[in-house]
């Protein structure tokens, strides 16, 4: 059982307040806790349109999640490198990383499991996951095959020393050939579903660099200080030049093409077990590679050279 307490600071309905002040739980999800008594204010059983008085007590106490069913799948993963202790995999547009409540199969973690044995330092959600990328981002992808390797990686991370280089069409016509963006990065007060730059969020560090400009759209590389969630494209959005095709954080008038144009090109880092610097090069996809063409013809440049 998961029990949280906090004071009511201002006057809102029960389940947005609920929403609001616990991380883990969606404003539908406290209604329906709500309604089977798991939630009560100053002791008592309310209802999710109550609006408590500022200074009263929620309790908020949840059963544990059941731990979801991992079964290994045999969907094809392009392997990029593989050793005894790691992989790196070009992970497809469209493949959600690891299950997750609405995504309780066909993730990459299914497929990785039903390849190899995977760390187990994440427990039974993220086994061998040390970061992620996003369900639309394609691109490179680290994963430990042992807790050893686990370790070694997540310190590569913290300590930021690893190399993570992605490449982005983005919105607009960036002046500067390249820049550093430090915004500090926190779930959005108004969408949860968003983050946000936030005063008090995680420190997050985005270096960017212009490849080529068409005019209306830029295409730039970026290199990760940091790995907040939704990092690169909640930084290009607060500088105002937004992640083509982005769902979430750009315009609705877009570049032709499924999904957002956002690759994970480049990584790098050491190998856990001989300290041996690796370095890995993905293409983008063919739909990224096809809007690219197609902006280079637009604005009068070479089409066919390398992105």
């Amino acid at each position: 059982m998961e029990t949280t307490e906090f004071q009511v600071t201002t006057t809102e309905r029960l389940d947005k307040l609920v929403a609001d002040a616990v991380a883990t739980v969606s404003r539908s999800q406290a209604k329906l806790a709500i309604e089977a008594g798991q939630i009560t204010v100053d002791g008592a059983t309310v209802k999710p349109k109550d609006k408590p008085k500022v200074g009263a007590t929620i309790r908020v106490s949840l059963p544990d999640p059941e731990p979801l069913d991992l079964t290994p799948e045999d969907i094809p993963l392009e392997i990029v490198y593989e050793d005894a202790d790691v992989l790196v995999v070009n992970k497809p547009q469209g493949m959600v990383v690891h299950p997750a409540p609405g995504h309780p199969n066909h993730t990459l973690v299914n497929a990785l499991l039903y390849h190899s044995p995977l760390s187990q330092i994440n427990g039974t959600l993220r086994p061998g996951i040390v970061h992620r990328i996003d369900k639309d981002t394609s691109g490179l992808l680290m994963v430990a095959k042992n807790d050893h390797a686990h370790q070694s990686l997540s310190a590569q991370l913290q300590a930021k020393t690893n190399l993570r280089e992605y490449v982005a069409i983005v919105h607009g016509n960036i002046k500067e050939e390249d820049g550093v963006i430090r915004a500090p990065l926190g779930r959005s007060p108004k969408d949860r579903k968003k983050q946000a730059i936030v005063a008090d969020g995680r420190p997050a560090v985005t270096h960017f660099r212009v490849l080529e400009r068409y005019g209306t759209y830029t295409l730039i590389a970026c290199r990760l200080e940091t790995g907040r969630t939704h990092q690169i494209r909640v930084h290009m959005a607060y500088i105002n030049h937004p992640v083509a095709g982005d769902p979430l954080y750009g315009p609705k008038k877009n570049l032709k093409g499924a999904g957002q144009f956002l690759h994970a090109r480049e990584l790098g880092f050491k190998q856990p077990t001989t300290g041996e610097e690796l370095v890995f090069t993905a293409p983008v996809p063919e739909n990224f590679a096809k809007a690219v063409r197609h902006l280079r013809q637009q604005a009068g440049l070479p089409v066919d050279k390398a992105i």
